[in-house]
């Protein structure tokens, strides 16, 4: 027997490795995908709403145009931040140079020799290259929300189809249990938006309001941009606290004011996300937060930047589906807390 179970288990390691060379090796195929059935479960119940009040095909032109209302808005508020922050950057670049240059001389005063590399690659040219691959980046995102979109206009089309195909094979074979798995996947997903917008919300308020306080130019969009960054978990807060810190450091340049800017940002991301957040997500989707830890970086690894924001709902989505058999509930027992039903 025990034998068996070593098998058993070394099949599933396997298994696991091949699924995870898989997602990666195909992941423009498999990213956007992930991402269409993260907005179809988001949007659907407004869908669905609609549908009861007009027909299928204006339902779905109002539940698209919606969606893209909203995402028209947030693109719009972090294209002005960014470049709220990019014009004050370019008129004072010669802060970062003196910066560089100060901290360069205090170092080999003590004996630290630093690389003259940056010194000789800080101009005007080195930004318009890093500028140039900014925009590369950006059109790569263009193409792949593009993808995102086609798919979650066929899938909403197709989600009534399909849910009766699937209660015909649930009928046939009483032990599945695909709806029920999908359904609490997709309450989970809307669950899990409503609280990283609430606590992105509560981010980029406050961090407006301490940058306000404590002199930092530009609140507003440094209060935006911790709005937008906050839906990344871990990894976007990282950044929105490092990139504010540093353009405190360039707009003071002194110690005192940049530390203080640096441990008010701190404060703020911490108690959003360590206490705040895991408060909220106790009634739903009390994951232990090694796991979310975890699931940024692995998934970050598999897909990069569409990874970092989609690796969380993925993997409540899969503890979700393990706790639907009873030879896998082991495992989201294991992770994390039984979860309460809201």
């Amino acid at each position: 027997m025990s034998a068996d179970s070593a098998i058993r288990g070394m099949l599933a390691l396997c298994t696991a490795v091949l699924v995870a060379g898989a997602l990666f090796l195909a992941k423009s195929v498999f990213a956007p995908v992930a991402f269409s059935f993260f907005a179809m479960a988001i949007v659907w119940p407004l869908q669905r709403v609609l549908q009861a009040r007009m027909p299928k095909a204006a339902a779905l032109l109002v539940t698209v145009l919606l969606s893209l209302a909203v995402l028209a808005v947030m693109a719009l508020a972090i294209a002005w931040s960014t470049s709220q922050v990019g014009r004050w950057l370019v008129g004072n670049l010669e802060r970062f140079h003196f910066i560089y240059v100060s901290t360069n001389e205090w170092l080999e005063a003590r004996g630290i020799v630093v690389s003259g590399f940056l010194a000789e690659r800080f101009d005007v040219s080195w930004l318009v290259g890093l500028a140039q691959q900014a925009a590369g980046r950006l059109n790569s995102m263009a193409g792949f929300a593009l993808l995102v979109f086609t798919f979650t206009m066929l899938g909403l089309l197709e989600v009534d189809r399909v849910t009766h195909r699937i209660g015909e094979l649930e009928r046939r074979a009483p032990g599945l249990k695909l709806l029920q798995a999908g359904e609490r996947i997709a309450r989970q997903f809307r669950t899990y938006m409503l609280i990283r917008t609430m606590a992105s919300i509560l981010t980029g308020f406050l961090t407006y309001c301490f940058a306000l306080l404590v002199g930092v130019e530009l609140a507003v969009s440094w209060g935006i941009i911790s709005f937008v960054l906050n839906y990344v978990p871990v990894l976007g807060p990282i950044v929105a606290v490092v990139l504010t810190t540093l353009f405190a450091a360039a707009q003071f340049e002194a110690l005192q004011p940049t530390l203080l800017v640096l441990a008010g940002l701190s404060v703020i991301q911490f108690s959003i996300g360590n206490y705040l957040e895991p408060l909220l997500a106790a009634v739903t989707l009390a994951i232990s937060p090694f796991l979310v830890l975890f699931a940024v970086f692995f998934w970050t690894f598999l897909w990069g930047i569409p990874g970092a924001f989609i690796g969380v709902p993925m993997t409540i989505a899969l503890l979700t589906i393990c706790a639907q058999h009873v030879s896998s509930s082991w495992l989201p027992n294991l992770v994390s807390e039984p979860a309460r039903a809201p």
